[in-house]
């Protein structure tokens, strides 16, 4: 193995350890072998993992290794290992949606999965998460709390919450989330995390023909933009399972990143989506000195808030018809958490598809309002989130609505970009007074992707977030 130091492996992101492969230092093996003795240190506290395929990643880095000796091509993701939400179908592991009512065996791989094999990845892990994704704090009764790496006594967010911690430990280089209301967004803010929600559509959804109906999204969670923009260019693509397609880009995730940007116009708000949630003063001043440092590269900055109608009958039928949808696919309802039974059973009788179907229809007619901002601008600077991470613990004890009232104000500057489909990043603004992350929010218009990612990457290079360490690492 390469006489590099482990943290310099670990921490090298998707682009630099598959180049490490691809360059002869180290084998697919060797670096899948590396990640598993990190998540064997680290995963006991940090909880990231619900189940780790540790022969069978084994097994795949090593025909990998002999494919690449024997001369083959080899993929964007060649031998780099990835973890994969455990709302994601891995063959020959359950799909557990976080819980433990699900224990029948995935007889195959999702789209997604399936194309990060086709892309040389190594399947290492299924990460933890609130059951079935409803929560912003990743916690439930079947795996415990989820500790976030820059402090454990804090929560990771949600729903991705385990995806956040694997990578921010540098466990793995990258791992997929799922986002219908902020949950990529929410818990790569909470861990020093960027993180993309893309373009309803954009990505396959498959072997379901939708996430949450319209609300949900499918993509990764990385340290770095480039890294993020690998993984995409890998998984892009839909299938005619899939209900929602999204306009073609004519350029590569990656191009995006690297292709020069121009002066932008940028509208700088404050003022939450959700009437009667006030951003915390740290989360404000992060917002404010990346505005400053926006116009201080040549940006246009103004402050301007967005009209927001309010998205709640649009929002709530697709995350109950949702819930209900995912519910109907176990097979020991009886497990299912007390609060995730209610909501299916709401879902059941306030949101079938016809009802649904409607709040589609009115999340369109909220987009076309909201997206009015994009007529003069071509970017909106927001908080990803109002408040610091939490402390651990925030749904022990609690019943359905007092959970509500925890969750929704966490994702009230995330979930009005589900309800309207834009593409939306979470990126890393610093850190606390208490040493905690900050994020700010940057939005586009519809399919904007290779804006935002362009401007994040921009911003990256001056805040330099990837040189930061967390203390599980």
């Amino acid at each position: 193995m390469t006489d590099l130091p482990d943290s310099e492996v670990a921490f090298a992101g998707v682009v630099g350890q598959a180049e490490l492969i691809r360059s002869g230092q180290l084998s697919a093996r060797e670096l899948t072998e590396h990640a598993l003795r990190r998540i064997e240190r680290l995963n006991p506290t940090l909880n990231a993992f619900t189940r780790v395929l540790a022969d069978e990643a084994i097994a795949e880095a090593t025909r990998l290794d002999e494919r690449q000796a024997s001369g083959d091509a080899v993929g964007l993701l060649h031998g780099v290992p990835i973890a994969i939400k455990d709302e994601n179908d891995v063959a020959g592991t359950p799909t557990t949606y976080g819980g433990a009512a699900v224990t029948r065996i995935a007889n195959s791989d999702s789209e997604v999965v399936r194309r990060l094999r086709d892309a040389g990845a190594v399947i290492i892990g299924k990460t933890t998460m609130p059951e079935f994704g409803i929560w912003p704090f990743t916690e439930t009764a079947a795996h415990g709390y989820t500790r976030n790496p820059w402090n454990t006594t804090v929560s990771t967010g949600g729903s991705s919450g385990g995806t956040a911690a694997a990578v921010a430990s540098g466990m793995v280089a990258a791992g997929i989330g799922g986002d219908g209301g902020g949950s990529i967004r929410l818990p790569s803010a909470f861990c020093g995390l960027f993180g993309l929600k893309a373009q309803r559509g954009r990505v396959s959804t498959a072997p379901n023909g939708n996430l949450w109906r319209s609300l949900g999204t499918l993509g990764p969670l990385t340290r770095s933009v480039e890294d993020s923009a690998l993984v995409y260019d890998a998984i892009i693509g839909t299938t005619p399972v899939d209900d929602y397609r999204a306009e073609p880009l004519g350029a590569r995730f990656t191009e995006g990143v690297v292709s020069p940007l121009h002066p932008l116009r940028i509208a700088v708000s404050t003022r939450c989506p959700v009437r009667g949630v006030t951003p915390a003063p740290e989360v404000v001043a992060g917002v404010r000195a990346v505005a400053e440092m926006l116009s201080a590269l040549g940006h246009h900055v103004d402050e301007h808030d967005p009209r927001y109608p309010d998205a709640t009958a649009s929002f709530l039928p697709q995350v109950l018809g949702g819930v209900r949808d995912e519910a109907l696919r176990v097979d020991r309802p009886d497990l299912l958490e007390k609060r995730t039974r209610a909501l299916s059973s709401i879902g059941r009788i306030a949101s079938p598809r016809r009802v649904g179907r409607a709040a589609y229809r009115r999340g369109q007619r909220i987009a076309h309002t909201v997206n009015q901002v994009f007529d003069t601008y071509d970017i909106v600077l927001m908080p990803t989130t109002p408040a610091l991470p939490r402390r651990i613990g925030q749904l022990e004890g609690t019943g359905l609505l007092s959970a509500v009232r925890k969750a929704l104000p966490i994702a009230a500057y995330c979930s009005i970009w589900n309800v309207c489909g834009n593409p939306a990043a979470a990126v890393p603004a610093g850190f606390s007074t208490d040493g905690l992350p900050l994020s700010v929010q940057l939005v586009s218009r519809p399919n904007g992707e290779l804006t935002i990612l362009s401007l994040a990457h921009q911003l990256e290079g001056r805040i330099g977030w990837t040189n930061s360490r967390p203390p599980q690492a």
